[in-house]
């Protein structure tokens, strides 16, 4: 099975995300500079999620381009995976437009559940080409995927006793993740025609 289709849709889902969030942000109303503090709360998730949208982009890329092949598990993993994502707009504009503990607790659920899919990808990618593969290799034991998910979960259990700490252990995840993935980045051949 071509991977191609599956990079393609997977690409326009995310682009999709990415515009029903810019979407929800709605102008201040006034023209002057002073308005735009009627947006701050709705602005600075919309970061925080375009952040983390553009890293899954990144690294599906990223593995999608080592995977040599695509079977139908990997197909329904990724589906799952872009389940947990297509969720990203709808809790951050929850939690923009009503900063709480329960939006910022389901904030992080989708995003920890974003992460247990995407290890669920990267496994089911590593059993279709193989555990000796190229794929296999560089993925290895993924400490960061899995430190992501622990910390997640942390930050899920403290949004009731501080939602600032929660969005700020979300906010460490997401640069973390800023650094870049050197497992796949230095070992992509270019495309040809690509400098």
């Amino acid at each position: 099975m071509h991977k191609g289709r599956l990079e393609a849709f997977s690409d326009a889902v995310i682009a999709i995300d990415l515009t029903i969030m810019v979407l929800e942000m709605h102008p201040p109303i006034k023209g002057d500079l002073a308005a735009l503090r009627e947006v701050a709360p709705v602005f600075g998730p919309f970061v925080l999620s375009f952040v983390y949208l553009a890293i899954y982009w990144n690294n599906h890329h990223h593995m999608l381009q080592v995977a040599k092949q695509v079977n139908g598990s990997v197909l329904w993993a990724n589906m799952h995976l872009l389940f947990w994502l297509t969720l990203v707009p709808f809790v951050t504009s929850w939690m923009g437009h009503a900063f709480a503990a329960p939006t910022v607790l389901c904030y992080g659920f989708v995003l920890m559940m974003a992460g247990i899919a995407y290890y669920i990808l990267s496994r089911t990618l590593v059993r279709a080409n193989g555990a000796d593969s190229d794929l296999a290799q560089k993925l290895g034991t993924d400490v960061k995927g899995k430190v992501s998910v622990v910390v997640y979960a942390v930050a899920i259990g403290l949004a009731f006793v501080s939602p600032i700490v929660s969005c700020a252990m979300y906010i460490a995840v997401a640069l973390m993740w800023l650094v870049p993935d050197r497992r796949f980045e230095h070992r992509v051949p270019p495309a040809p025609g690509v400098d």
